[in-house]
């Protein structure tokens, strides 16, 4: 992620002239302005306020006021320092903490019950008090005045005594009116009583005046320190305390700074102006990084074109280095990111508060209100992806073996290498915005990756569905759960894995489950298959008009593979029959099979069936899918009797479910034998220890039904699913390839 460097016009949030709009001033308790006599000064007050109110704590020195006129001298001739008073000229801005800001008395205390005759903290009312270089009784004052106090002496560039200005320093930000009065201090409670000056005459003052000189530089001295270390703080913005616009952005960038590299995010975020913005953004991006130690380094101030000495504008660069990761807690993989980005900071319009200019690519360059940072975790790759015997799995030609070894190679399963750590830019819709991407640490990749396809089980299945087109089957070891081989003859189409078609009658095996279960029927229960059944209006015909008496055991029904039998049962599925593909052969739910994060539904019955929906979702159609592998597993689960998740890669989490009843395990096993010995399987080739059952799916606006066929063989630890679509009867199609891999194996 690089820096572009930032526009020089104004950001879309400030207002056409190119001022930010003024943030709202915090409430301070506002008094009267000082008020008294002396003469004009004749050079420039800096920004030339008056005083925001009367003396803090409402006394000036706890005690009574002074009524003696304040500054017998003329007023400086320069600059008088962020707030001085001037002829009733308020601030913009109000002092923050109900305190009165910077020219009115501070604290109340005035030299300590001393009429101060120079210098004194905080804007009391001593008589001459000039700032920085403190101004003697009818001498100009040759120092700044600092925060609002009411002696005369210039500010920023001082002048030499008598009144004229010294070469080459003239005061900065601009000309502000001549100031000139002198506050009074009212009644204030607690502590002690301070000197009024009310009994002193002038003559007497004055007549001291060079026996102070040196206690009053003194003070300046002891003044200057003050204020600098406690500076102004309104409730939003900030108040710097440097000499030059450069120091006054630095002060302020540092300020912010700071705030947000110790999680005041809200005291960083008054810093500027648009309060609210910049505190979320700085909280979105404290969590979409999962920020740890956060430091930054201020590069360079350089002004804004369009700065100028009365409303200055710096653009502050700054480094971030920020420890980041993809997700919180202890165990995550942790990076550092560093990287430049830059700021804005101005000086509000007829105000001594400076703010910084919230945009979003304060947080880093290129964001923007549409955009955010995002941490996230890059998957190992692989460079070649196996078979179990350290063949090249690419090398089958077969469509679904190549895309899962593309996709293993742009991602290696979980616990396989080690997860690298980027750092990109999102759009809230959370798409990765073209290069944008930072690399913090690079993943560990993986050189070779085996899966679980068997060379054998993939060559015979390969075989098998070359007998027909559009053909795909799936074999699975049920012991385990390891897919042994995927094979596909439907051009570049992966149905193996990704079909979601009706499953037809093959899906009686889990029906059958659910009755047993229920206690409704076992396989010797008479169940009679009418040639037609009708539920909630709607007629279900058995293929070419078929029919079995009542008295007909439910595993002929069965193993003839009569519709009407299992639709006649559908009042007793209501719930039960999504209800035991869940919970009993693991479906309706996702599984990762190995292809890296990736999971996905193989299956689907929907729980809220109900009526003739239910019926036929019985007999395997209506909204009922599936895909091979899903009905693959299906025979697994009958051989084993406990649901083995089917996965491409050893070590693969595999989700779990109920073990069948033993009970209906054994029925259900009994039932599949009889499709091979005496129903629609029987004669087709199947060896003695094969179970099975077959499929066939009418689809509507297709000329020929989906054929299906699913087996086991417990001698051979195999089970398979073959799918052929647009084809016929399950024993014509499907049944003949599931023999070819079973004769094969």
């Amino acid at each position: 992620m690089t820096s572009d460097p930032r526009p020089s016009s104004s950001p879309p949030w400030e207002t056409p002239g190119g001022q930010p709009d003024k943030p709202a001033p915090g409430q301070y308790p506002q008094g009267q302005h000082g008020q008294g006599s002396g003469q004009d000064g004749h050079g420039q007050q800096r920004y030339g306020q008056s005083s925001y109110g009367t003396p803090g704590y409402g006394a000036d020195g706890y005690g009574a006021p002074s009524s003696a006129p304040q500054g017998y001298g003329q007023q400086g001739y320069g600059q008088q320092n962020y707030g001085q008073s001037n002829h009733a000229q308020s601030n913009y801005g109000q002092p923050n903490y109900g305190q009165q800001g910077y020219g009115q008395a501070g604290y109340g205390q005035q030299g300590y019950q001393q009429q101060g005759y120079g210098q004194q903290q905080y804007s009391q009312q001593g008589h001459v008090q000039p700032g920085y270089g403190q101004q003697g009784y009818q001498q100009q004052g040759y120092g700044q005045q600092n925060y609002g106090q009411q002696g005369h002496a210039p500010g920023y560039g001082q002048q030499p005594p008598g009144g004229q200005p010294s070469g080459g320093q003239q005061p900065g930000y601009g000309p502000q009116p001549p100031g000139h009065g002198t506050g009074q201090g009212s009644r204030g409670g607690g502590g002690r009583r301070g000197r009024t000056g009310g009994g002193r005459r002038r003559t007497v003052l004055i007549s001291v005046i060079s026996g102070v000189t040196a206690l009053a530089v003194a003070a300046a001295l002891v003044f200057v320190f003050v204020i600098k270390r406690g500076p102004g703080i309104p409730a939003t913005g900030m108040i710097p305390t440097g000499s030059t616009p450069q120091q006054d952005a630095r002060q302020v960038a540092s300020t912010f700074l700071t705030a947000w590299k110790k999680g005041k995010l809200a005291k960083a975020g008054n810093l500027t102006d648009h309060p609210a913005a910049a505190s979320a953004g700085l909280a979105a991006f404290a969590k979409d990084l999962n920020t740890g130690a956060l430091s930054f380094a201020q590069d360079s101030i350089t002004a804004v074109p369009g700065s100028t000495s009365a409303a200055p504008r710096e653009k502050v660069t700054f480094a971030v280095t920020t420890s980041v990761a993809a997700t919180a807690g202890s165990s995550a993989e942790r990076g550092m990111w560093s990287y430049h980005s830059a700021l804005t900071v101005y000086q509000q319009a007829n105000s001594n508060v400076w703010f910084v200019a919230w945009r979003p690519d304060v947080l880093a360059p290129n964001l923007t209100a549409k955009t955010h940072l995002m941490a996230v975790s890059v998957a190992p790759s692989v460079t070649m992806v196996s078979d179990a015997n350290g063949g090249d799995l690419t090398s089958y030609g077969d469509p679904g073996l190549t895309n899962i070894a593309n996709l293993l190679k742009k991602g290696a399963p979980p616990g396989q290498g080690k997860p690298g750590l980027d750092v990109q830019i999102e759009t809230t819709a959370g798409k990765v915005v073209k290069g944008s991407q930072a690399q913090i640490l690079n993943p560990e990749n993986i050189q070779s990756l085996a899966t679980t396809i068997s060379s054998t089980a993939e060559a015979a299945a390969r075989n098998a569905v070359a007998m027909h087109k559009q053909s795909s089957m799936v074999v699975i070891q049920p012991s385990t759960g390891r897919i042994l081989a995927i094979a596909n003859n439907a051009g570049f189409n992966d149905f193996a894995l990704t079909a979601a078609v009706s499953p037809g009658s093959t899906m009686k095996v889990i029906t059958s489950a659910a009755l047993f279960n229920a206690g409704v029927l076992t396989p010797s229960t008479p169940v009679a298959c009418p040639k037609t059944f009708t539920v909630t209006g709607n007629t279900f015909h058995n293929d070419k008009g078929e029919t079995e008496p009542p008295s007909t055991p439910f595993i002929d029904d069965f193993a003839q593979s009569c519709n009407n039998a299992f639709t006649s049962q559908y009042q007793h599925l209501t719930g039960a029959l999504a209800g035991t593909a869940s919970k009993y052969f693991g479906l309706n739910q996702k599984w990762n099979i190995g292809i890296g994060s990736l999971s996905a539904p193989y299956f689907n019955a929907p729980a809220s069936a109900s009526g003739s929906e239910l019926a036929q979702e019985a007999f395997g159609q209506g909204a009922l899918t599936a895909s091979p592998i899903a009905m693959a597993s299906v025979a697994a689960t009958v051989d084993t009797g406990t649901f083995k998740q089917p996965i491409l890669v050893a070590g693969t989490k595999q989700a779990a479910a109920t073990p069948l009843p033993a009970t209906t395990d054994a029925d259900l096993k009994e039932m599949m034998q009889a499709v091979v010995s005496r129903g629609t399987a029987a004669g087709m080739g199947f060896g003695p220890t094969v179970y099975a059952k077959t499929g066939t799916a009418d689809i509507q606006k297709q000329g020929k039904p989906n054929s299906w066929l699913i087996a086991f063989d417990p001698n051979k630890d195999v089970a398979v699913a073959a799918l052929v679509l647009d084809a016929g009867y399950g024993a014509e199609f499907a049944g003949p390839e599931v023999v070819s891999f079973l004769n094969a194996y």
